[in-house]
């Protein structure tokens, strides 16, 4: 049987159907997008949720003159299926296709690329000002929710918003949800807001919903329509902020959701709107409806039954190493308190919870907030363990500055997701946390090479009571070793020396550390032994074993899963006030490249960006036989 969406290609094929169709389309489109992602895995309850509005969205606005923004972008699956993207979508998340998230250089219709929460008021408030400065008419549109209304970013914007007047539509996506369930005042608010459905039906009675930005109205029925307003809703923080609210509205019955956008586009109105649609994350497959968090994000799955195809291993994952390491402090420990912003699954910390629910905070997404938060705590003698994503923990960097370091505040960070992560690409990869860390004076900065050695960094942390510290971990799980007791710490400052060797030798920092023992095989294979060490720290370097190491050494090769400026440039800093160049060392540092990787298997990611045991033992080589060495800070 031929379907609609066959037919459909791009917005303005759609725009060919008659409205009583589309409540078929939005039944294919979701069809189709359950049909992929369980082929691709990836992000499915959100997209889910939006499809209605996604289709009367492009139904009824002129994409991509009139600018479509999606918050964070994880929900764009159904926009990207039918924006030109329907033939590549089954590459979603893979390597050398199309990606996860909105993105500017893939569509004219991704105006903005996304990947972060709570973006889009701010960038599409800058698109509105910029057309009225251009005389330009066209509209813009920016739909948020899925819990990035809990983040300061949104309401700054809309201050802004409403203090310009801009012609700006905004769509609040309400799900009462966002990775996990939403907390904080906002979550609180929205159902407010629902439980006054009267307002909106009697808006509808008196057809106000279809005429409010009318020229027929008078100004005395626009005072009507606000007093009406305040009578049954009592007002909303939204209309304070100065943006015209319509809702709730069902964010399912795509014919009503036509009409009311419609009305919105063809209205003199001046001034920002907000258009609150009330959805359901997971909309229309079951095994999303009930799962609870309304399948966020899945591995491949069977369609028939929901059942996730993961692969099975005994190897623990580090986010669990991390959370069961924490509450066996925890249980000794009453001042140990976790912290998380909106990702309580995400960080291990609902396992925290479920133990010590009193002693974890999540704050939302929020995560400069967090880090304040955090530092609070310790000036009342509180141990507070942030865990934030690497990507997630730049969002806060003047609060680790300013609230933290400077101060010399014990916050523990504990950083997942470092290094490449895979699906989510460049937007979600832990790439700069060790240069955006190590260069803070008061800081502990570690990183784990297996599990194992998480375990002893998070041992190392709770008892660092003068000043900030950080251990940092990769997605995905360990090696499969057995781990410590907690009572097994580190000397701060102090490497390991993993295996002795003569001409070179390799300093890992993090999780390249079994890469770097397969390049010493490759290496002595071709009778050329080097040796490893494990620094453990970037700051404080162990100075005594680097120097002693790059002394005896012909060759000193660091490596870390890190942008440039990091552990490499510290070591380099050394050797060179130490004068050990002046010497003769051969030094070289490998980093992550200076570009953005694109989403890929993580194996495939490293491979690209010269960090595999191949590599390694090629930049081994290549440094031994090479005739160029520093010397007195000039390279010949």
């Amino acid at each position: 049987m031929k379907k609609f969406l066959d037919e459909i290609n791009y917005p303005s094929d759609l725009r060919k159907l008659s409205k009583d169709k589309l409540k078929q389309v939005s039944k294919e489109l979701r069809e189709e997008l359950i049909e992929v992602v369980a082929e691709t895995g990836g992000h499915l309850g959100a997209g889910l949720g939006v499809v209605e509005l996604t289709i009367a969205l492009h139904y009824v606005f002129n994409t991509p003159k009139d600018k479509l923004v999606w918050d964070v972008g994880h929900q764009c699956y159904p926009h990207k299926i039918i924006t030109g993207r329907k033939s590549k979508i089954r590459t979603l998340r893979q390597g050398g296709g199309i990606s996860g998230f909105t993105k500017r250089e893939e569509s004219e219709y991704d105006p903005f690329g996304a990947a972060h929460s709570s973006t889009s008021i701010s960038s599409t408030l800058g698109m509105a000002v910029a057309k009225k400065l251009s005389n330009d008419k066209n509209n813009v549109i920016a739909v948020i929710g899925d819990g990035a209304m809990s983040a300061g970013m949104a309401y700054e914007a809309m201050n802004n918003a409403g203090a310009l007047k801009a012609k700006l539509i905004v769509v609040l996506n309400d799900n009462d949800m966002s990775i996990a369930r939403p907390v904080g005042a906002m979550s609180k608010y929205l159902p407010k807001l629902l439980s006054g459905k009267i307002y909106f039906s009697l808006r509808e009675t008196i057809k106000m919903i279809t005429s409010a930005f009318s020229k027929r109205f008078s100004q005395k029925a626009g005072k009507a329509e606000d007093l009406l307003r305040s009578i049954v809703t009592g007002g909303t923080l939204f209309s304070e902020l100065g943006f015209y609210y319509i809702g709730p509205i069902d964010g399912h019955d795509v014919e009503n959701l036509v009409k009311i956008l419609e009305n919105v586009k063809n209205s003199n109105h001046q001034g920002p709107i907000l258009i609150h649609t009330v959805t359901q994350k997971g909309k229309g497959y079951k095994p999303a409806e009930e799962s609870g968090d309304k399948y966020h994000g899945v591995s491949k799955f069977n369609v028939v039954t929901g059942e996730q195809k993961k692969t099975k291993t005994n190897k623990l994952a580090y986010t669990k190493v991390f959370a069961e390491t924490l509450i066996k402090h925890a249980e000794n420990d009453t001042k140990i308190v976790g912290i998380t912003g909106a990702m309580p699954s995400g960080t291990g910390l609902n396992l925290f919870e479920k133990k010590f629910p009193e002693r974890m905070f999540d704050v939302g997404i929020a995560e400069q907030h967090a880090v304040t938060f955090a530092a609070g705590l310790t000036t009342e003698g509180f141990k507070p363990f942030a865990a934030i994503y690497s990507t997630f923990l730049q969002r806060a960097y003047d609060q680790v500055v300013h609230d933290v370091a400077i101060q010399s505040l014990p916050v523990r960070f504990a950083i997942d997701r470092a290094g490449l992560v895979g699906a989510d690409g460049p937007t979600h990869a832990g790439s700069f946390d060790i240069t955006y860390l190590s260069t803070l004076p008061n800081f502990v900065v570690m990183a784990a090479s297996d599990e194992a050695e998480l375990v002893r960094m998070i041992n190392t942390s709770v008892n660092i009571n003068d000043r900030p510290s950080a251990f940092r971990y990769p997605r995905g799980n360990g090696l499969g070793i057995e781990l410590p007791d907690i009572d097994e710490v580190l000397k701060i400052g102090k490497g390991k020396i993993i295996k002795l060797g003569k001409k070179a030798a390799i300093i890992n920092f993090g999780a390249r550390l079994e890469e770097c023992k397969k390049a010493s095989d490759i290496l002595s294979k071709k009778g050329i032994n080097i040796t490893i060490i494990d620094a453990r720290f970037a700051k404080p370097l162990d100075e005594k074993l680097i120097i002693e190491v790059s002394t005896n050494h012909e060759a000193v090769i660091t490596i870390e899963e890190g942008s440039i400026g990091g552990f490499g440039s510290h070591v380099m800093q050394l050797l060179s006030d130490r004068g050990i160049f002046d010497k003769g060392l051969k030094f070289r540092s490998m980093i992550l490249p200076d570009i953005f990787l694109n989403q890929d298997s993580p194996e495939k990611m490293y491979k690209k960006a010269g960090l595999d045991a191949q590599a390694i033992a090629n930049k081994i080589e290549g440094t031994l036989n090479s005739n160029i060495v520093l010397a007195k800070n000039k390279v010949f």
